[in-house]
């Protein structure tokens, strides 16, 4: 073995070694420009004002289990946000199919108010068949929507998450993924051009998983986590929150059995259910890097101007 290389093995080696002793410590950067790991933290004043922030979501307790937190601080920063929803969650929910889509529609603008969105945007694909669709069909709607509303910004799945079994949460991501890039393409989809859009790609993407996922974003969520309980509690047809904690201190009330984690009424049952149960892994993951509450991501951000960086700094 060449002694370059030897070196070079024995170094990351190291690094990997120091990796699993401390799992807080991010990885070397040696492989793509995304980065380290970066804490962002709540900053003060509207340093996002005139942004636009898309919350793309298959189904309508996506954003509100692993990105509300962050949602609500961009938008206390100046975002303005529109929710958009991909499928009609007819599988998700109580009832027949008809009560199923009506209480997941009344829950998905719930959350939209309390969020404080702009707009509600429901694309009505069916639940659970999104492998079925014609993605270009899908890619294209975000394209619109996103030169539509100048989107800057936006959350959803990890299309590169590991382990997603749900089709609904694989295409989405795929086609967001693609819509962002294409959006601000010149030729692509011409008759927005003649209906008055023009090119408009989205520069900031905040990528959630339900499992693996490289993570370069850890977004401390202190300041918004009583808020993600709110949008939490507002997903009674199918989030893990809704009225699970009223529900589980009614049947200790009848085996004659009390938690004191529920509290005194229903309301404390279900806000406490929550804050214990729904956001455990918001609470771990701070706890690897000494904070409170914390979400995680796959932040991709705006590719660095190098020619014009380079121009401002070298001509004369």
């Amino acid at each position: 073995m060449h002694r370059r290389l030897f070196l070079g093995a024995l170094a990351q080696g190291a690094s990997l070694l120091a990796q699993q002793r401390n799992p807080s410590r991010p990885a070397p950067d040696s492989y793509d420009d995304h980065g380290g790991v970066v804490i962002e933290r709540a900053a003060s004043g509207k340093p996002h004002a005139g942004k636009v922030l898309a919350l793309i979501q298959p189904h309508s307790d996506d954003i509100p289990i692993f990105a509300a937190g962050t949602a609500c601080k961009l938008i206390d920063e100046g975002y303005t946000a529109h929710l958009i929803r991909v499928t009609n969650d007819d599988m998700a929910g109580p009832g027949w199919y008809a009560e199923t889509v009506t209480a997941n529609e009344r829950d998905n603008n719930a959350v939209a108010k309390v969020f404080g969105c702009k707009q509600v945007f429901d694309l009505n694909y069916n639940n659970h068949m999104m492998d079925n669709i014609a993605r270009s069909e899908l890619r294209q709607r975000f394209i619109f929507l996103f030169r539509l509303l100048k989107v800057d910004t936006v959350i959803c799945y990890d299309p590169w998450g590991h382990y997603e079994e749900n089709p609904d949460h694989y295409v989405t991501a795929a086609c967001v993924e693609a819509a962002c890039w294409m959006a601000g393409g010149a030729k692509d989809y011409p008759e927005h051009f003649a209906a008055g859009l023009k090119p408009h790609a989205v520069r900031e993407k905040y990528y959630f998983s339900r499992f693996q996922q490289r993570v370069n974003r850890v977004v401390d969520i202190a300041s918004t986590v009583e808020r993600k309980i709110d949008i939490n509690l507002e997903n009674k047809a199918q989030g893990p929150a809704g009225e699970n904690g009223a529900r589980l201190r009614q049947r200790l009330d009848r085996d004659g059995k009390r938690l004191s984690l529920l509290g005194a009424n229903d309301t404390e049952a279900n806000r406490n259910y929550i804050r214990e149960f729904v956001l455990r892994r918001d609470r771990e993951i701070a706890q690897r890097y000494g904070l409170q509450w914390a979400e995680q991501f796959h932040y991709i951000g705006p590719e660095e101007d190098r020619v014009g960086n380079f121009v401002r700094e070298n001509a004369r």
